[in-house]
């Protein structure tokens, strides 16, 4: 990491990070109006850049201590106030106190993912990360509250569901299961057409149904974390059976 100057600070990865703050504090702005289509779009244009400044600032050489710690506030707004926000003035308001407590729940754990987080940098395996990322877990969030706003779901039982799916997701936020990271992917070389294809098919189907297309992808990654466990528990059990033959 670069040493500080005091005189300044990088200018494209910073502007990104307050890219990324200023959609998430404009997302708070219109889910308390109720227009919570924009709130969501805005969210996950906070989203794209929070994902476009870290890589910025290692393809150009700009990686500071500031701009992680300014980078781990705006995630907080981004990841853990906007969404709870979001869901509490959506659908979680309809069960009372037992609803701001679930969003109250899901942003400590983005707080404590974050904190995490935070102090395993250099220190944890770089291909994988422990506990479910900010980010996805945000994007579950915020693209099943789209689905609900398109299809107008405004009941009782989806108030239940979207708790009980916060809470799902904040469990796997906190918890010591392995995720993908895909630092390993250099998107810097050449990669195969058939990727270029597959990429133009997902930015065709996000066009077409936004909402349902997000909350897929977001999910399989989201379960990829207890899969990954299940899997690797089969083989060390396997693995135990032929060395006790």
């Amino acid at each position: 990491m670069n040493k500080e100057n005091h005189s300044g600070i990088y200018l494209l990865p910073n502007l990104l990070t307050t890219v990324s703050l200023f959609a998430a504090f404009y997302s708070i702005v219109a889910s308390t109006k109720g227009q919570y289509e924009a709130a969501i779009v805005a969210m996950f244009i906070g989203m794209i850049a929070d994902s476009l400044d870290g890589r910025i600032a290692r393809l150009t050489n700009t990686q500071t201590e500031f701009g992680a710690q300014y980078d781990s506030l705006s995630d907080m707004v981004t990841f853990g106030v906007a969404p709870s926000l979001l869901l509490y003035n959506l659908t979680l308001n309809q069960l009372g106190k037992f609803g701001w407590l679930v969003a109250f729940i899901y942003t400590a754990a983005v707080a404590l993912r974050l904190a995490r987080f935070n102090t395993q940098i250099g220190k944890s395996d770089k291909r994988y990360f422990q506990g479910l990322p900010c980010p996805p877990g945000a994007a579950v969030m915020a693209s099943f509250a789209w689905i609900c706003f398109q299809n107008e779901w405004e009941n009782l039982i989806i108030s239940l569901f979207t708790a009980v799916l916060a809470l799902i997701v904040s469990v796997l936020m906190v918890s010591n299961l392995r995720y993908y990271s895909f630092k390993e992917v250099d998107f810097k070389g050449k990669v195969p057409f058939l990727y270029v294809l597959v990429m133009i098919l997902l930015f065709v189907a996000i066009a077409a149904n936004p909402g349902i297309v997000l909350f897929a992808s977001s999910g399989v990654y989201a379960l990829s974390g207890p899969m990954l466990t299940v899997i690797s528990l089969h083989k060390m059990r396997k693995q135990r059976r032929n060395m006790s033959k």
